[in-house]
């Protein structure tokens, strides 16, 4: 792992963590904010699990806990591609829920809350690359590619191999 990653990790995770804590810490308040976007999430939720909960307080809770463990996984190094990814789907809620600039009419009101809106999309950029950011390794697709190729190569020497010995057994027949 290079130096950057070592300190860029646990920064971008930082925020999450301290978020998260303060959503867990004042679930009901942040629920007040949150309800416009559970109210749209839950009948999409309970269409997948007819068990999932109902209430905008525990989803801020659920929000709460996977930005602390995601984070912490980020900032540690532990799978920081599937957190930076689950942190990213976890952004997307908190900010639309947060932060809607488009419904203030108070114009100091609305330009804090876009300054924070258009954070929290840089923030989601960060983490989209940090999601895809194989630390120098060659991702997946790469060695699919790299397979596949390597693959055709061998079957156009078994080709070249099996005519030559067919051409050697023609003439010793």
């Amino acid at each position: 792992m290079t130096v950057t990653r070592l300190i860029a990790r646990p920064m971008l995770a930082s925020m999450f963590v301290v978020g998260g804590v303060n959503a867990l810490k004042n679930a009901e308040g942040a629920a007040v904010r949150a309800k416009p976007v559970t109210d749209k999430v839950v009948p999409l939720a309970q269409k997948v699990s007819p068990s999932a909960p109902t209430d905008a307080v525990t989803w801020v809770r659920i929000n709460g806990v996977t930005q602390v463990l995601a984070g912490l996984a980020l900032a540690t190094g532990r799978a920081p591609r599937l957190s930076a990814l689950t942190l990213a789907a976890s952004l997307v809620p908190t900010t639309v829920a947060g932060h809607p600039y488009w419904q203030e009419s108070d114009p100091e009101a609305k330009a804090t809350q876009r300054i924070h809106f258009f954070k929290n999309v840089s923030m989601l950029g960060g983490l989209m690359i940090a999601g895809v950011d194989t630390d120098g390794r060659p991702g997946l697709a790469w060695r699919a590619r790299r397979a596949a190729s390597d693959v055709r190569r061998e079957a156009k020497h078994v080709r070249k191999a099996a005519k030559r010995e067919a051409k050697l057994a023609r003439k010793s027949i």
